[in-house]
């Protein structure tokens, strides 16, 4: 293997917390007397894509005004991610030192543009990665994603981290082995290998190369 690709929600962090609160600003001054959202509810939204999100929140709105809503929630989001980040799953950045000694790594989510790059701000974690990638930026589905990065990074044999259904199959598309993240958001079927913290990537590549 030279190279992992990550997800980013339930992988390498939880935001959830944070983007509840930013969508909650975000929502009521465009829709008044709305809710807001609850941490939960931002977690059942976890790896689908932006259009799939937005259908499910706003179900009878028209395509252009789902637009407008996603589009507030992802400007207040990224300000506020930046300013005080999410919870990072215990031992990644240590975990991320080990892993970098051997292997190339990426990161590849179901998220708008800017949102890796306000991961990266808050928690100064960028030189860990090599590159990313995301359809808010490509228009692409994660699996598209995923080989795009393998290919614009002469890649040759990668696997991929992530924690829900949606991951697992961008990386049967993308024709590379799956670990599990089970400290996740999701229940994925028939994975690969199953990862229950990330402090133990590090020996599961061990084994998985070993094999």
């Amino acid at each position: 293997m030279d190279s992992i690709i990550f997800d980013l929600d339930g992988t390498l962090w939880d935001s959830r917390q944070t983007i509840a609160d930013a969508w909650t600003q975000a929502i009521q001054q465009e829709i008044d007397g709305h809710p807001g959202y609850t941490k939960d509810d931002i977690g059942s939204l976890m790896g689908l894509q932006i259009p799939q999100i937005a259908e499910k929140l706003f179900p009878n709105a028209s395509l252009e005004q789902r637009q407008a809503y996603m589009d507030a929630c992802a400007r207040v989001d990224q300000q506020l991610i930046r300013k005080q980040g999410g919870i990072l799953f215990d031992g990644l950045e240590e975990t991320l030192e080990e892993l970098k000694k051997t292997y190339r790594l990426f990161i590849v989510s179901n998220c708008e543009d800017g949102y890796i790059e306000a991961f990266y701000e808050a928690h100064g974690l960028e030189h860990y990665f090599e590159d990313f990638e995301n359809p808010g930026r490509t228009g692409l589905s994660k699996g598209e994603n995923i080989a795009l990065v393998q290919n614009r990074n002469g890649l040759k044999q990668s696997v991929y981290v992530g924690d829900t259904q949606g991951d697992l199959d961008a990386a049967r598309f993308a024709e590379i082995p799956f670990i599990y993240a089970a400290y996740g958001f999701g229940h994925p079927s028939e994975v690969d290998y199953t990862l229950n913290a990330i402090q133990d990537l590090p020996e599961l590549m061990r084994t998985i190369e070993a094999k």
